[in-house]
């Protein structure tokens, strides 16, 4: 078969989610800020796409509860953190992003101004 791709490229949010909790532990509603912080504004991590994210990241290795605290109306305030394994993918998937926008950007300077862009 081809173009078989051993290692799947991580979705966006993934990817600010564990960029974020690799500063530090965080709960649900600090890491949607936070990522809506690094991202620049152009991306909110909803509440569904967030608490589903956790999920598969906490059964894939990547994070883990921190702590957990009780708060009013008998809720717990979950804080997650990056794993030893999640830093590692991470790492990987930040190192693949570099690379890849690496050759764009040297791509796109190679472009000529006959075909109307501009190398800058």
């Amino acid at each position: 078969m081809i173009g078989i791709v051993l290692a799947m490229s991580m979705q966006e949010p993934t990817f600010l989610v564990l960029t974020v909790l690799a500063e530090r532990p965080r709960h649900g509603y600090g890491i949607m800020k936070a990522a809506e912080e690094v991202s620049g504004g152009t991306i909110t991590v909803r509440p569904g796409t967030l608490y589903a994210a956790l999920d598969r990241l906490a059964m894939e290795g990547l994070i883990e509860v921190a702590s957990e605290d009780a708060i009013p109306g008998g809720r717990i305030r979950r804080y997650y953190r990056l794993t030893p394994l999640g830093a590692q993918r991470l790492r990987s998937e930040a190192e693949r992003r570099r690379t890849v926008a690496s050759l764009a950007i040297q791509r796109l300077s190679n472009l000529t101004p006959s075909l109307g862009v501009s190398p800058t």
